[in-house]
């Protein structure tokens, strides 16, 4: 028999890409996201009743009383009082239950190591952190080990009661090549992470890219409730970025977007430098170190005296100038809400650089369709770690596009059944 060759056009390869991005869902899947839901509403706007929910879901009073059973069942939420003054049965007004479940998060930068542990309303109980340049895969997994443990029961919290544990990790941490770099420091480009701490906990572990992880953070627990999309800054020992469109993290085609750090700015003086050797923590201990000045962790940053001062001055000047085509840049592509600065850079001086570049780029208004205000995150010391801390209870509880297509059992990583709250099936 003759084989019979099917020409394709373009239509038709169109039609199949088209074809690949509709995902339908089904009773189940709806069912978990609409839980989703109904439990962000609360740990957003609580304390509410039931009928707020159904205004701010959408969904029937019905369906929101299923949903707050099993989820007072569970204790991901509890009763906090009714309202007063109203005609009528007093409606019982529901909040996030902060100890239904706990987190642990993790990052690890070319000088700091930092391992927090989380509540579900995203406050911080417990930190445990070492200032070490360039922290080799069995160091790390030494320092995880021994102090896990010790920071759960310094929170007084069951290791049972931890649903996850995340790591926020730059991508390509072995190729930035900053100042001091060893060469043994490649090593970390044969390492999975997730297996090099595997049996830390007997949990689900999820690995983001930690610029990521602290704009996700941000997303679901800081400024993104006020800013449905937003560009993320992350200054570390180098520099990141995470982009936000509609309440959702963009990935790009190859979970790359948002590099601002690998970015190049031309010098006066010919030499092309990357982005994060110019803005970023190592590159000003740099500098200070130049002029004589070592500190041992950023929030010595704001103890030193001038003359130290006039070289932070200089570098904050210098990273205004490196920043500024790039955010127009940003402004004119994405059109973003807000850009926001975050990372382990001190408080004071995030809001003096965000004020800077607010200065550089107002002339730009009426030049330019639109420039977003840079505002310093609400999310920022920690902001990796917590980050990474909240990418279990993404994956578990909180609503996005991915957990409409697949149930929580189809999670990669996530084991199918558990004796926690994640039982929860939906309607």
């Amino acid at each position: 028999m003759a084989v019979q060759h099917r020409n394709t056009n373009a239509s038709e390869l169109s039609r199949g890409r088209r074809a690949r991005n509709l995902s339908g869902t089904n009773l189940k899947r709806a069912g978990d996201h609409n839980q989703r839901v109904t439990l962000h509403a609360i740990r957003v706007s609580g304390p509410v009743t039931r009928a707020d929910l159904a205004r701010m879901t959408g969904l029937t009073a019905a369906a929101i009383a299923n949903i707050t059973k099993r989820l007072l069942k569970d204790r991901m939420i509890l009763e906090a009082g009714t309202t007063r003054g109203m005609r009528g049965q007093p409606a019982t007004k529901l909040i996030i239950n902060p100890d239904s479940c706990y987190s642990v998060g993790l990052n690890v930068d070319r000088d700091h190591i930092s391992l927090v542990v989380v509540d579900f309303a995203g406050r911080v109980r417990a930190r445990i952190s070492r200032e070490v340049m360039f922290a080799l895969p069995n160091e790390v997994q030494r320092f995880v080990r021994r102090s896990v443990r010790r920071l759960l029961a310094k929170a007084d919290i069951d290791p049972r009661d931890v649903v996850g544990m995340g790591v926020a990790f730059p991508d390509d941490i072995q190729r930035a090549m900053l100042p001091e770099q060893p060469a043994e420091y490649a090593q970390w480009g044969s390492v999975a992470v997730d297996r090099l701490l595997a049996d830390v906990l007997p949990v689900p572990i999820f690995v983001e890219n930690d610029a990521a992880a602290a704009a996700m953070g941000e997303m679901q627990f800081g400024l993104g409730q006020q800013y449905q999309s937003f560009f993320y800054v992350l200054i570390t020992a180098a520099l990141g970025g995470g982009l936000v469109i509609d309440g959702q993290y963009f990935r790009g085609a190859k979970g790359r977007s948002g590099e601002l750090g690998w970015l190049r700015r031309l010098e006066p003086s010919g030499e092309q430098r990357q982005l994060q050797n110019i803005v970023s923590l190592s590159a000003l201990e740099s500098l200070l170190a130049r002029a004589g000045y070592r500190v041992d962790a950023p929030r010595a940053l704001t103890q030193l005296q001038e003359p130290a001062r006039a070289v932070i001055d200089g570098w904050i000047e210098s990273s205004v100038e490196a920043l500024e085509e790039c955010l127009i840049s940003i402004n004119c592509l994405i059109n973003p809400e807000a850009v926001l600065i975050g990372g382990r850079l001190p408080a004071v001086l995030v809001d003096r650089l965000a004020e800077r570049l607010n200065e550089r780029l107002r002339p730009q208004e009426g030049r330019i369709p639109a420039v977003a205000p840079i505002r310093r995150a609400a999310m920022s010391d920690d902001a990796p770690a917590v980050g990474a801390a909240i990418l279990p209870f993404s994956a578990r509880f909180l609503p996005t596009r991915f957990a409409l297509m697949k149930t929580s059992d189809e999670v990669p990583g996530v084991p199918a059944r558990s004796a926690r709250a994640w039982l929860l099936e939906g309607e």
